[in-house]
């Protein structure tokens, strides 16, 4: 491989708040678990770089520093809901490369202690995609599409690390979205990052949700349930935005209606399948619950554009919701395609890297779009049984 190509996370932090969140909770709860992390590439006509797969079959190019001080002291102020002892645990963290492992093409797997292989999802799959593709500035375009958005009155966030095209475009589109807020700032809003280390160096808050997708694939009745109880009790005044895809919207749905507690959660969050059906469901759950929307949050992260993101906010204003958007893919990996005249876009890598087993026992994903659905084809159809799916 060039050493040109060589691509490295220039910190610890250059990850997604939820990576953090679930690694403490992870440790809180399940110390001791065993777990899998498996590579999923959905699109099966697109082919990897040799470069991608050089990088692949050699983890130990993954080389994270560990959390410096300053960095742990701005953790400490911008994340107060992480505790003194997890801090040093992610002081002393380091990425163990005896923990990946590839088996043909781009094949990876993380085998380890579920708290240690939790955070080798994000860098992986930046770093890939940064090899993969040659890339150039982004920072007008981001611009605009800030603009619009802010115009419009919405609040968003850059939810883009995982597929972004690169470390650099990352960073420049967070200059961009930051200059416009500056320039447009009385209307919408750039609520933060979910990259930790983007929210440090920019000096904005670092944003994520309920990241529920991470161990309610480790059981399945009512799982959905028992994975805000655990979430709750180690975050019980913070981050109260809950994911309703894991097991689909439907299942989440049934044992949210259940539990009249739940009312006291600030929001939901639409990851995939139809977003312009999500709101109007929600707003029917809530009415069974009692719960005025006008007091709730609905934010949308799956596949926006400028243009989807205003369609949902004039539904959302509508029906009574506060609206909020993670825009990723669409800020950090939006390129048209070389020799295409920039009329055909070039697609972002259409990658996953998910939960895979937990103590050697398999784990599925059933969301809301069928063509994200993983794991093991006989144990989905027999969770969608016990769901009544």
């Amino acid at each position: 491989m060039e050493s040109s190509k060589l691509v490295y996370p220039t910190s610890i932090l250059d990850t997604d708040l939820y990576k953090f969140t679930m690694q403490q909770a992870v440790l809180r709860h399940f110390p001791d678990v065993q777990a899998t992390y498996r590579f999923t590439h959905r699109d099966k006509d697109v082919f990897f770089t040799r470069e991608c797969i050089d990088y692949s079959e050699n983890p130990s190019l993954v080389r994270c520093s560990a959390l410096t001080s300053v960095e742990r002291d701005f953790l400490k102020e911008a994340c107060p809901y992480f505790t003194s002892e997890y801090l040093d645990y992610l002081s002393a963290y380091q990425f163990n490369v005896n923990q990946d492992g590839l088996h043909g093409n781009v094949d990876i797997e993380a085998v380890g202690l579920w708290a240690e292989t939790i955070l080798w999802e994000v860098p992986l799959m930046a770093c890939l995609s940064e090899i993969y593709f040659a890339y150039d500035g982004q920072e007008e375009a981001a611009y605009n599409k800030a603009e619009t958005l802010l115009k419009a009155g919405c609040f968003f966030s850059e939810f883009g690390t995982r597929r972004r095209r690169s470390y650099h475009t990352q960073d420049t589109v967070m200059r961009a979205l930051l200059r416009a807020a500056k320039d447009f700032p009385d209307s919408g809003k750039v609520s933060g990052t979910s990259n930790v280390h983007f929210a440090r160096q920019y000096g904005v808050p670092p944003v994520g949700t309920i990241a529920s997708d991470e161990w309610t694939m480790a059981g399945y009745e009512h799982a959905n349930s028992l994975a805000l109880d655990l979430w709750e009790d180690v975050y019980p005044d913070a981050l109260q935005l809950a994911l309703t895809d894991t097991f689909s919207t439907a299942a989440f749905f049934k044992d949210f209606v259940r539990n009249p507690s739940r009312r006291s959660l600030a929001g939901l969050r639409q990851d995939s399948g139809d977003a312009f059906a999500y709101a109007p469901r929600a707003a029917e759950v809530y009415a069974q619950l009692g719960v005025d929307v006008r007091t709730k949050t609905l934010i949308f992260s799956d596949a926006l554009t400028v243009d989807k993101a205003l369609r949902l906010k004039r539904q959302c204003d509508a029906l009574g919701f506060t609206a909020a958007f993670g825009i990723g893919t669409s800020l950090t990996n939006d390129f048209a395609r070389l020799g295409g005249g920039g009329a055909e876009k070039s697609r972002a890598l259409n990658m996953v890297i998910k939960l895979a087993a937990v103590d050697g026992q398999p784990c599925v994903k059933i969301s809301d779009e069928l063509t994200k659905n993983t794991g093991d084809p006989e144990v989905v159809k027999r969770v969608k049984q016990i769901l009544g799916l």
